[in-house]
């Protein structure tokens, strides 16, 4: 059996299952959002999944048991944040992997996407902006 992108949108349903945003909509939103930012199956399977071993109970070994592409698992453990980890090392193991930079675009563009920025205050808003342009700028190879 073929692992498929409803597959993996599957486990990310259920792996955030009763996480709330910051605004408390259902978690479940910014991921499928980030994967309509993207093309392109592998893309779109890292996209829905980029946050399922960072936040939740989820491995990457549960996802391989799943079925889920080990070029996707490895896509997502780019994508996870570990604990400690300095901005500009997280953002240089992104930057490895070119899909891995594709999703991290799609999801820096939902987080500073105008709705979601209106639901902080502006001191907040002030400081994401300034950590999401420096992401950016990471991400395009700068120091």
């Amino acid at each position: 059996m073929t692992f498929t992108v409803d597959d993996a949108i599957r486990i990310a349903r259920d792996a955030h299952a009763g996480q709330v945003d910051k605004s408390g909509h259902p978690y479940i939103g910014h991921p499928l959002r980030v994967m309509a930012g993207v093309s392109g199956d592998h893309a779109r399977m890292a996209a829905v999944l980029h946050d399922v071993v960072e936040d939740t109970s989820v491995t990457a070994d549960d996802l391989l048991a799943a079925g889920c592409p080990a070029a996707v698992v490895r896509t997502v453990l780019a994508l996870s944040h570990r604990d400690g980890e300095a901005q500009e090392d997280y953002l240089a193991r992104v930057r490895a992997d070119p899909v891995a930079v594709e999703v991290k675009r799609a999801d820096i563009a939902d987080n500073t996407s105008p709705p979601r920025m209106a639901l902080l205050d502006q001191a907040t808003r002030d400081r994401l902006r300034a950590k999401y342009a420096r992401a950016l700028d990471l991400l395009d190879g700068g120091r």
